[in-house]
């Protein structure tokens, strides 16, 4: 990966210390960042990388829409075989969240016992590595799991959390307490995840074009904030094409000599050799789209009119942002795939853009500043959406 070795050899040095048994509980690593910066990547790679294979990995998140209580054990438990647990059958059927669960209830207290129990239960011996995806985003009896995760005596594994700052949280004063309590663990790895530097946007781009010209990089990394999602779909939407096109304003055409199949000198190498976005089906990133001017290129100095979208076109742009595809983003949002469609024309149209990359792209790269609700439509200007 590039610019985040370091960061892979801590959490190397993290899994080490559990593997020879030199805790009594969990190793903890913490990594914040925000939206499109890498986490989910990083934990990947570690994962790949770690020696021995991790004999269990436990890897949860929260729901897109509509968290419930204990989502992430819930994911975890999705697709697994839980009739050979020691655990109450009733107890299962509530933290897996399925539809049969009887009406009656356990107490909080009882609840979240089962919880560690049976996280215990599919840890075994070990060892273990326990992913938790998007930590702001999960639900109170989420958060109160983790943290005991994070000080089970005798639990052998690596407990790596992904999550942006505690502000941007669902619940952010549970969530920064949840934070504090796990990086108050003994030997936590305490990672935050920036953007890339123009050096190492450089190094990116060399995987794609030999020898990329020093100010195709400085526009290159200007343009994406160094944000490796923003990055790898821009890369991915220019690709095969000549380097010069990743300068053109989006929304241009591409001009005859920089026709993929007339430009021997850009080879079709796949963006997610470069960088892979951090996005996987069922995730949201909080971000509105909004162009920096009416011509709908990145620059511009013209004060653009105000964008709006409707509450359900930022739920869409939400799962454009997730990379979702049509389908999926119909299945989270409890919609059919024709109305994502049209939805999706929506903010083309009320962006300029010319694809799903291109505002996808936008949104990652800008931020709100301010909204507000008018008509049932969330109202901002584009000049308050300013540069990250």
């Amino acid at each position: 990966m590039v610019g985040r070795a370091g960061e892979l050899a801590e959490l190397d040095r993290a899994w080490s210390s559990v593997v020879l048994g030199r805790r009594r509980s969990p190793a903890v690593a913490v990594v914040t960042g925000g939206p499109g910066v890498g986490k989910s990547l990083l934990v990947a790679a570690a994962l790949d990388a770690f020696t021995p294979r991790p004999a269990v990995v436990l890897s949860g998140a929260a729901r897109v829409h509509s968290p419930a209580p204990y989502d992430w054990l819930a994911a975890v438990l999705s697709g697994r075989d839980t009739a050979r647990l020691d655990l109450p059958a009733d107890a299962l059927a509530w933290l897996a969240q399925q539809p049969t669960a009887p009406r009656e209830r356990y107490a909080p207290g009882t609840l979240l016992r089962l919880a560690v129990r049976t996280v215990r239960v599919l840890v075994g011996a070990g060892p273990a590595v326990l992913v938790v995806e998007d930590l702001h985003a999960l639900d109170p009896a989420s958060l109160n799991l983790v943290g005991e995760l994070a000080t089970a005596d005798g639990l052998p594994a690596l407990l790596v959390v992904a999550t942006r700052p505690a502000a941007h949280a669902v619940s952010p004063e549970l969530a920064g307490r949840t934070l504090a309590r796990l990086c108050g663990v003994r030997g936590v790895v305490r990672q935050h995840l920036g953007p890339l530097r123009p050096a190492e946007v450089a190094e990116v781009l060399t995987q794609v074009y030999p020898d990329p010209r020093p100010e195709l990089v400085h526009e290159v990394w200007r343009r994406t904030d160094g944000n490796p999602y923003a990055l790898t779909e821009l890369l991915a939407a220019h690709a095969g094409q000549d380097p010069d096109t990743l300068l053109a304003p989006a929304g241009s055409p591409v001009p005859p000599e920089s026709d993929p199949a007339s430009s021997p000198s850009a080879p079709p190498v796949p963006a997610s050799r470069a960088a892979v976005p951090e996005s996987t089906p069922g995730r949201s990133t909080r971000r509105r789209a909004a162009p920096e001017s009416g011509s709908g290129s990145f620059p511009g100095s013209a004060v653009p009119p105000p964008i709006c979208l409707t509450g359900r076109e930022v739920e869409v742009l939400d799962c454009l942002i997730a990379g979702m595809s049509n389908k999926q983003a119909a299945r989270a949002l409890g919609i059919s795939v024709r109305t994502v469609t049209v939805h999706v024309s929506n903010l083309l149209r009320k962006t300029g853009t010319a694809s799903r990359t291109e505002v996808a792209l936008w949104a990652v790269r800008q931020r709100p500043s301010r909204t507000q609700s008018v008509d049932h439509e969330v109202v901002a200007p584009a000049s308050a959406y300013p540069r990250q």
